[in-house]
């Protein structure tokens, strides 16, 4: 694990100890210092971090919760195995199950505040990096989960918000291990921008719609940088009657 000044940890103020501890794992799990299998030792963090082991326990709860990392009985915390294929195709249709419907509910019933952090969240977007590093792209993805969690407050549907919450939350895994930081930001960004037009002209469809697009075009980009060349097929058998026994 990488080194971390012990005068930055103690200048941390105590109130703020699980948010960094929180911030310092997560950043080690994106970009791959913590390797998938890999165990998290709670004594050996804190060492590292020169903190108690009250916010790494704090954090590595957080950090379960977004799938990133999983709690053994009696063994401690890991860090999760890369997601499937699957996994990921199966989490891309929960969100088209949700956030389409958030997206209509939020045109009818968002107000100026929510068109104005909706703005803000994609001038953020665009404006920010997006390199391989989770330092290099942090500030895009917390403007792309803003953007989608002010669509999901503005729903106002208690039902509709937590199956979002579940779902964002495990979003944060399969970026995890891409290692390729934003490779669609140009395309993301004019996404989100139509959908903050369609909630300004206040046509519920319409924003329902774009926000499927944008959903389904996520689902294609994330699957395309995993697609692996095909295997060579085998040769089909020689056709023809079977030669006799010996």
């Amino acid at each position: 694990m990488p080194r971390t000044s012990n005068s930055t940890a103690r200048a941390v103020p105590r109130r703020a100890l699980a948010d960094h501890v929180f911030d310092e794992l997560l950043s080690w799990l994106m970009d791959g210092t913590l390797t998938a299998g890999s165990s998290l030792n709670i004594d050996g963090i804190a060492r590292e971090l020169d903190v108690s082991p009250t916010p790494v326990r704090e954090a590595l709860a957080r950090l379960e919760a977004t799938g990133m990392v999983r709690r053994v009985a009696l063994r401690g915390y890991f860090v999760t195995p890369a997601p499937t294929t699957k996994e990921l195709m199966d989490l891309m249709d929960a969100r088209l199950a949700v956030e389409p419907a958030n997206a209509y509910f939020a045109c009818e019933r968002g107000d100026e505040a929510f068109l104005t952090g909706l703005e803000e969240a994609v001038d953020e977007l665009e404006n920010s990096s997006n390199g391989p590093t989770y330092q290099e792209f942090r500030d895009y993805w917390e403007a792309d989960e803003r953007f989608h969690a002010l669509v999901a407050q503005a729903a106002d549907n208690s039902y509709l918000q937590a199956a979002f919450a579940a779902l964002g939350g495990l979003a944060q895994r399969f970026r995890q291990f891409s290692g390729k930081g934003v490779t669609d930001k140009a395309v993301a960004v004019e996404e989100h921008r139509a959908i903050l037009d369609a909630m300004r002209s206040g046509v519920p469809e319409r924003a329902q719609e774009l926000m499927r697009r944008h959903i389904e075009g996520v689902r294609a980009r994330s699957r395309s940088e995993r697609e692996e060349p095909e295997a060579p097929r085998k040769p089909p058998p020689p056709r023809g009657p079977k030669p006799p026994p010996p």
